[in-house]
C-alpha cells in the first residue's frame, strides 16, 4: 500500500511541474499545454488533461500497481501570480 502511496505523490509532484512549466511557456508566448505535456513522464502524458483557460492546471492518472484499483486522478494548477499551486 505505501508504494501505491508513493506513486500518488510521484504523480502529483509531476503535475505541479507540469504546470508551473507550462505557466512559464504561457508567459513568454509559447503554448502552455505543449511544454507542460512536454515535461510529463511519458506514461502520465499518455491520458493527461491540460487546461491552460486561467493558468495552468494539468490532470493526470495515478498510476495503479494492482490493475483491479480504481482509476484516480490528480490536478496541480498555477498562474504565476504569487498565488498558484
Amino acid at each position: 500500500m505505501s508504494a501505491q502511496i508513493a506513486l500518488a505523490g510521484h504523480a502529483l509532484w509531476s503535475a505541479s511541474v507540469a504546470a508551473r512549466a507550462g505557466a512559464r511557456a504561457d508567459v513568454v508566448g509559447r503554448s502552455a499545454e505543449t511544454r507542460a505535456l512536454d515535461v510529463l513522464p511519458g506514461p502520465m502524458r499518455e491520458t493527461a488533461e491540460v487546461d491552460a483557460s486561467e493558468g495552468v492546471a494539468v490532470e493526470v492518472q495515478i498510476p495503479r500497481i494492482v490493475p483491479l484499483m480504481p482509476r484516480l486522478g490528480v490536478t496541480a494548477s498555477t498562474d504565476l501570480d504569487g498565488g498558484g499551486d
